[in-house]
């Protein structure tokens, strides 16, 4: 028996995925780089390389960042991981040459702003696909009672 995971969103974490969170991430930066002061971008591109540098950052250095000051996090409630959005803004304006943050109370309202701004560029895409999986999930020949996010194949 092989077990094969459906996945019925393409553009989100398929072939697309990459590509559509690029896409949200420059939008966002655009947009949170237009709303703050202490932000800057200086082109297009520079938004683009700036969205896939935190992209990378968020991935790579994040988790790490996170396991490191678990102890802080745990004594602030959570409250410390503000703090660690911050520092990956701070080194991304460092790598990246066209985006500039003045200072780290810059880079924590631009961590905020482009959460904010993420969560609603991406919540059209969430609710198609929640309308979209409540469509494929009307499976009346199956005798499994309840969600499950597999196929089996023989």
């Amino acid at each position: 028996m092989i077990v094969k995971f459906s996945n019925t969103n393409d553009f989100h974490s398929g072939k697309y995925g990459f590509l559509t969170r690029t896409i949200v991430m420059t939008l966002a930066v655009i947009l949170a780089a237009y709303l703050l002061p202490g932000v800057h971008v200086n082109s297009v591109w520079w938004a683009i390389l700036t969205a896939i540098v935190i992209s990378l950052l968020n991935s790579f250095i994040r988790p790490i960042l996170i396991v490191v000051t678990l102890p802080f996090t745990i004594i602030s409630m959570g409250l410390f991981l503000f703090i660690i959005n911050a520092v990956v803004i701070m080194l991304a304006s460092g790598l990246v040459r066209g985006f500039e943050v003045d200072g780290f109370g810059s880079a924590l309202l631009f961590s905020l702003l482009l959460t904010v701004l993420n969560y609603l560029l991406e919540l059209p895409n969430k609710l198609m696909n929640k309308k979209t999986f409540e469509e494929n999930s009307d499976d009346s020949d199956t005798d499994d009672e309840g969600f499950t996010p597999y196929e089996e194949v023989e």
